[in-house]
């Protein structure tokens, strides 16, 4: 597996996302009127009421990722995963001001768990064995699949079949890139997808293959650069990284997630965000393990 250094491109503020507001679908619609005050009393010794009682929490996410993890214009993350963050926050009690928002790329986000850097990592974080040996996971909260990124003006890839022996760039440490190497592709590895587009532009890469959240938010974001082609060929649950067996913290997070799309804020949260590019899916069912 081939790894190139990559210069890090800038995300100018002009590139960010124009993200307003979408069309409901298919849950309630939450109006503040609706939406219950969330229960802050936790049993004592658990995370929620550790948390709770700080009244502060730190939470990793993508920096990079448009549509779910991208710091704004005003320096602050914005995306699908950071509003599901700040919800989490919101029914431990927790003020949106007392996040602190940590970057997690592909290859950091379990020892930030495990060494305590974060309290939850939400950044486009698919649920895998290998990952549940160290971690534990919330969720999934989004059913993601992998997909590729080319060129606008590349008619010669189709599917993962033309990635054949040809250099693919993904990102160190996630699925993505393991899958590439299994399907016989030669992965070039950086830090983070926004990474690839320069050797995309460059031609030392015939494709970026990531899932296709992230793909179709660059893809928006640079309009009429690239394209997203092929179906999906994974499926890639997202799941909310926590301290591995804080089964009580996982259980709580779990609930919390049928309650917010029950209440209409999952779908609220998705409408300031991924749904200008993407359409609303239902909640996965949460894994019960």
């Amino acid at each position: 597996m081939k790894r190139m250094r990559i210069p890090l491109i800038a995300l100018a503020a002009a590139g960010a996302l124009a993200l307003s507001a979408c069309a409901g679908g298919s849950t309630p619609a939450a109006t503040d009127s609706a939406t219950p005050e969330p229960d802050v009393s936790f049993e004592a010794g658990t995370t929620m009421a550790a948390l709770n009682e700080a009244g502060e929490i730190t939470i990793g996410t993508k920096f990079d990722q448009p549509l779910f993890g991208l710091v704004g214009p005003d320096g602050k993350p914005e995306g699908f995963d950071v509003e599901i963050g700040k919800l989490i926050a919101s029914e431990l009690g927790i003020a949106e001001d007392k996040i602190t928002w940590k970057e997690a790329v592909s290859a950091n986000r379990e020892p930030f768990i495990q060494n305590g850097e974060v309290d939850l990592v939400i950044a486009t974080y698919t649920i895998n064995d290998k990952r549940k040996e160290v971690v534990s996971f919330a969720g999934p909260y989004y059913m993601a699949g992998q997909s590729i990124l080319v060129l606008a003006d590349n008619d010669d890839i189709k599917s993962e079949k033309d990635l054949v022996g040809k250099p693919v760039c993904s990102v160190t440490g996630s699925t993505p890139a393991a899958k590439l190497a299994e399907l016989g592709a030669e992965p070039v590895l950086t830090d983070t997808y926004s990474n690839c587009l320069e050797p995309l532009r460059q031609g030392n890469v015939v494709a970026v293959s990531t899932d296709n959240v992230i793909l179709a938010g660059l893809a928006a974001q640079n309009e009429g650069e690239f394209k997203v082609v092929g179906k999906p060929f994974t499926q890639e649950p997202y799941g909310i990284g926590l301290k591995l067996d804080d089964t009580d913290f996982r259980m709580w997070i779990n609930d919390t997630l049928e309650k917010i799309y029950a209440d209409g804020r999952y779908e609220e949260a998705w409408n300031k965000t991924a749904c200008t590019v993407l359409d609303f899916v239902e909640l996965p069912a949460v894994d019960r393990y």
